[in-house]
């Protein structure tokens, strides 16, 4: 059975990739292809950041004392640390 891949699996392979390209050792065709398989590491990291940001939730409490489940604002978090 196959392994199923995780972020920090592909954030591992994106650092290795990172270091190979730096090194300069590769031959022009071997960067390319270094290249294109670190883009769709990218993709397959930035898909799964998106998966969790959309599960996670903020607890809020009502006046009324009851607590909702509401949709973590990212956005609002971004811009206050800027």
């Amino acid at each position: 059975m196959a392994k199923r891949k995780t972020l920090e699996d592909a954030l591992s392979q994106l650092e290795e990739i990172t270091q190979e390209m730096e090194e300069g050792s590769l031959s022009l065709e071997d960067s390319l292809k270094k290249f294109n398989e670190g883009m769709k590491l990218v993709e397959f990291c930035n898909q799964k950041l998106d998966d969790a940001q959309s599960k996670v939730e903020m607890l809020t409490r009502k006046e009324n004392g009851t607590l909702i489940a509401e949709p973590f604002p990212l956005e609002d978090n971004l811009s206050d640390q800027e």
